[in-house]
């Protein structure tokens, strides 16, 4: 059982086919025989005894896979006006490329994170990323808009595996203790990805022309993937205990048989049935769905910002299409100052909060950073619309977006956090419960934003979005303190 009334231990049994790892043990529950396979606290094979080197290895590689899907779902946005010309289309339909694109970067982990748990992480991560790259070689080539969509609708799902499966590594790899930090570092990849796009497509898009994005993207991807046939390693515990146990049986032969600890030996198809289920089940509890909200909010108003760049500061403010790719730059750099000063700081508020709980800890020990990120977001969104509206010098503008940055970090990375240190077995599936709204809001907002700013303008539109983060902002200090009996009152059975 594993369930979102976490037990305040750090024994919680969700851990237990992490921490206690792989010896030989005799007998077993229910009277089965067959020797227990599990992992001691030496085992090599145990992905949190594996050295820091090859851990951090495998996190460069789930990382850039997590850069580049998001990276991949802007990078095309400043062409947005010359995709339409060259496929005889209006801009706006040229934009459904990025809500396609997004909406299944927010659907594809319902599938693949718990898939994951059943298959094993390292295989999801090379099937799907290399679809991903292959991908890119049509949108390419696309000779209509309808084939554009519908090739960027299809890599958008292949190539959320970073996404899906990224936060489940990191927790099969690190402790609680020290996770939040390496956590932060991975997590820059699905903010900076939509910030680095437009960047980088502006420049390729004005000296090469919109086509040119794709095939850079097919070229990085695939140096990618291929990194990954090289250098990824299955962390998923039971995963490897299974390989384990099939191994022995090849090898040591027992009349008795072997068995995994937690293994679920029902059939293939109730295996997979009910890790498909698993997400929507986690998202169902009032906590995640609070906290799945209030992502939602951040990536729906920030990409309906960013695709309103250009039309405010080509329109407004007279910038060419690199210069506004450079004006990215802004919230990049609070994600960067953000990863660098203040995550860190989360695994040392949890880890204080834990000791003067005597050693016991919570998951609501992962929120209290979270409020800077409260604060930040609606302040930063009224300084935002305000200065552009008033057609203030481009500087004051851009300078909102340097906190706008770092309140998305510390909501995001504490919010993930929380979700793995809930559901630590399950923790692709939680965090997949959380990307749904995120990514179906992400993708769809933006479709009406163009329309809401022409009604009401940029000062009072993007104030609508300070709004409701302004309404939303007391959820990370209401669940710090309630979160824990919520949390019991709403416990989930997941096994």
């Amino acid at each position: 059982m594993a369930d979102q009334g976490h037990r305040d231990s750090s024994t919680n049994e969700e851990r237990e086919p992490l921490l206690h790892r792989n010896s030989l043990v005799d007998g077993g529950e229910g009277g089965d025989s067959r020797q227990l396979l599990t992992f001691t606290s030496e085992d090599s094979a145990n992905p949190r005894q594996w050295p820091r080197r090859k851990k951090l290895l495998n996190v460069a590689v789930i990382a850039a896979m997590s850069v580049l899907s998001p990276l991949a779902s802007s990078m095309f946005t400043p062409g947005i006006d010359q995709i339409a010309d060259s496929l005889s289309t209006s801009p706006e339909t040229v934009i459904g490329c990025t809500t396609g694109f997004v909406i299944m970067l927010g659907l594809g982990p319902i599938f693949l994170a718990p898939l994951s748990e059943t298959f094993g992480r390292r295989k999801l991560y090379l099937v799907c990323f290399t679809v991903f790259a292959l991908l890119q070689i049509p949108s390419a080539l696309a000779p209509n808009i309808e084939t554009l969509i519908a090739m960027r609708t299809l890599s958008g799902f292949f190539g959320s595996v970073g996404i899906a499966n990224g936060g489940g590594t990191i927790s099969d790899m690190f402790e609680p203790s020290s996770r939040a930090g390496i956590f932060g570092w991975y997590l820059l990849g699905p903010l900076l990805g939509p910030t680095l796009g437009p960047l980088f497509g502006g420049i390729i898009v004005q000296r090469l022309g919109w086509r040119w994005v794709f095939w850079t993207l097919t070229i990085v991807c695939c140096v990618n993937t291929a990194a990954g046939f090289v250098f990824l390693r299955e962390t998923y515990a039971p995963v490897i205990l299974e390989m384990r146990r099939d191994r022995l049986q090849k090898e040591q032969p027992s009349p008795k048989g072997y068995r995994v600890e937690g293994e679920d030996e029902s059939p293939l198809k109730s295996r997979v049935i009910r890790s498909l289920t698993r997400p929507m089940r986690i998202l169902a509890q009032p906590i995640v769905l609070t906290m799945s909200a209030y992502q939602a909010l951040l990536f729906g108003t920030t990409y309906s910002i960013y695709t309103n760049m250009q039309p405010i500061y080509q329109g407004e403010y007279g910038f060419s299409t690199e210069q506004v790719g450079l004006l990215y730059l802004g919230p990049g750099i609070g994600f960067l100052f953000a990863v660098w000063f203040l995550v860190p700081r989360i695994d040392t508020v949890y880890n204080r909060l834990t000791k003067q709980n005597d050693g016991k800890s919570k998951p609501e020990y992962r929120l209290p950073l979270a409020n800077i990120g409260a604060v930040f977001i609606p302040i930063s969104l009224f300084w935002f619309a305000w200065t552009v509206q008033l057609h203030t010098h481009w500087t004051a503008s851009i300078a909102s977006t340097f906190f706008y940055g770092i309140g998305q970090v510390m909501i995001m990375n504490t919010c993930q956090n929380y979700y793995i240190d809930s559901f630590e077995k399950y923790a692709a599936s939680a965090i997949a419960a959380g990307a749904v709204f995120r990514s179906i809001l992400g993708g769809v907002v933006p479709l009406f934003a163009p329309a809401l700013f022409d009604k009401l303008g940029y000062g009072w539109g993007i104030s609508v979005f300070a709004f409701l983060s302004l309404a939303i902002s007391p959820a990370p200090l209401v669940f710090f303190y309630y979160g824990q009996r919520i949390r019991e009152r709403f416990a989930i059975e997941l096994s």
